[in-house]
């Protein structure tokens, strides 16, 4: 992920839809693919991404209603670590995060 950042020169990101993940235990974030059985870091292109199986890394779920949350301090735990996750792995800040369908409903985090 981290390489469509650089290419698309981004400098934040927004998170959507975080809300529809609250209802899982544990949040699959897929780190890797296994073609042939070897690991690959990059994203399978041509036929081996047919051959291509998703390796997970499991994260920790918030099972709890967020669409009423307007600040970072109004978010579970383990939402903020899911966020903080994903700006480790892709490399830039997360600045919005959607937590639910209309428009007002998003936290800004910095």
């Amino acid at each position: 992920m981290a390489d469509g950042v650089k290419l698309q020169g981004a400098d934040i990101l927004a998170l959507t839809k975080l809300d529809v993940l609250s209802y899982l235990d544990k949040i699959p974030v897929c780190v890797a693919y296994e073609i042939d059985g070897v690991r690959c870091e990059q994203f399978p292109v041509g036929d081996r991404l047919m051959r291509a199986k998703p390796v997970y890394e499991y994260l920790e779920g918030f099972k709890t209603d967020i669409s009423q949350c307007r600040s970072p301090g109004d978010l579970p735990k383990a939402a903020l670590n899911y966020i903080n996750y994903l700006e480790e792995a892709v490399g830039c800040p997360i600045e919005y995060v959607s937590v639910g369908p209309g428009r007002e409903d998003y936290i800004r985090m910095r």
